[in-house]
């Protein structure tokens, strides 16, 4: 096992590219990501470092359930952590939005999961600047930045490699001495 687990939700297929991404990014370091729809709560449990990543889906909320009633994603993996002690375990966030097409909820659903991981007792690294983009508000800003990596494959997709590498510089240190 890697000692960083990266977990994510996906809707669209992006939020698991970009997860596929930092892995190869980490390399040894890392696990492969496993899309929270296939997870449970121990095989997130059984990592002092994480990596989580979400879109954000129509009036800026976690992707949910599919249109037959499954469960999707982490609207329904995150009530699970409700109770579960995160503390000692760091954690690093990364979320995709589409800064043109939903600017007044710009990569929102990354503030459900910074909540419940801070109220679990995780220590939450890895804030990214709000410069360099493009939108109205956003509820996943925290103290300036945003709570995490932000991506806008739609618009930004030619910034989204280095991106990813800046934010591993910051997070790849404080992940590896969790």
């Amino acid at each position: 096992m890697g000692k960083i687990g990266i977990f994510f939700g996906s809707d669209t297929g992006n939020t698991r590219r970009v997860a596929k991404t930092i892995h190869k990014k980490l390399g040894d370091d890392a696990d492969a990501p496993v899309n929270v729809q296939k997870a449970s709560i121990d095989d997130l449990l059984k990592y002092d470092a994480l990596i989580l990543g979400t879109p954000t889906l129509g009036e800026g909320e976690l992707p949910g359930l599919d249109s037959g009633g499954s469960a999707e994603s982490w609207a329904e993996f995150l009530p699970q952590l409700q109770g579960v002690d995160l503390t000692g375990k760091v954690v690093a966030l990364f979320g995709l939005g589409d800064q043109e097409g939903y600017g007044d909820e710009f990569v929102d659903a990354l503030i459900f999961i910074y909540n419940q991981v801070i109220e679990s007792g995780a220590k939450v690294v890895g804030s990214w600047p709000t410069e360099g983009y493009s939108f109205e508000a956003s509820k996943a800003i925290v103290e300036g930045d945003f709570v995490g990596l932000v991506i806008d494959h739609d618009n930004q997709k030619d910034l989204t490699e280095e991106r990813i590498d800046e934010w591993l510089e910051i997070v790849k240190p404080e992940l590896l001495a969790a």
